[in-house]
């Protein structure tokens, strides 16, 4: 009608997103603390269990609390209208703690070297065939982590140039 006003969706933007990004097999997200927000609306977007048979989603914190956010943010999804079928089957959410007992422990560089990781979630290491990763956190971990995926074959895209594994910027 005249006068009413039209509101768009706008597409994500920065260097956290899907167009950044080649097809493949297994979407992974690594983050720590914090860093898993830009995740929330990557994993809200039907788009991602369109392009992915299994999107992996990691948060590593310091202590068991500081988990709570994304174990929600993850419950969440389940009764979601837009995606709460897509999750079935496909989110796979991986908490790990360093500095407290829990049922995983260490750094997210720590996992994906010893291979503890892909044993857990029951898939192979990172294959630059099949396997795009995000990578969300503090500067040092995303700088660690970065190293370690491109000592797995990964190489870093960009909006221009999409690739195997993009980092916040």
């Amino acid at each position: 009608q005249p006068g009413d006003k039209v509101i768009l969706a706008k597409k994500s933007v920065g260097t956290l997103v899907l167009d950044a990004l080649l097809p493949g097999k297994r979407l992974y997200m690594f983050s720590t603390g914090t860093g898993i927000a830009p995740f929330a609306s990557v994993i809200r977007d039907p788009e991602t269990y369109e392009r992915y048979e299994q999107v992996i989603l990691t948060q590593t914190c310091r202590e068991v609390s500081e988990l709570t956010y994304g174990i929600n943010l993850v419950e969440s999804l389940r009764n979601d209208p837009l995606v709460g079928e897509m999750v079935e089957g496909k989110l796979i959410h991986v908490t790990s703690v360093t500095r407290e007992d829990y049922p995983l422990t260490g750094r997210i560089t720590d996992l994906l070297e010893s291979g503890k990781l892909f044993e857990v979630i029951g898939t192979p290491r990172l294959n630059p065939a099949e396997d795009r990763v995000m990578i969300c956190g503090s500067m040092d971990m995303i700088n660690d982590t970065k190293a370690m995926v491109e000592s797995f074959g990964l190489t870093e895209g960009s909006n221009s140039s999409p690739s195997e594994f993009v980092v916040e910027k």
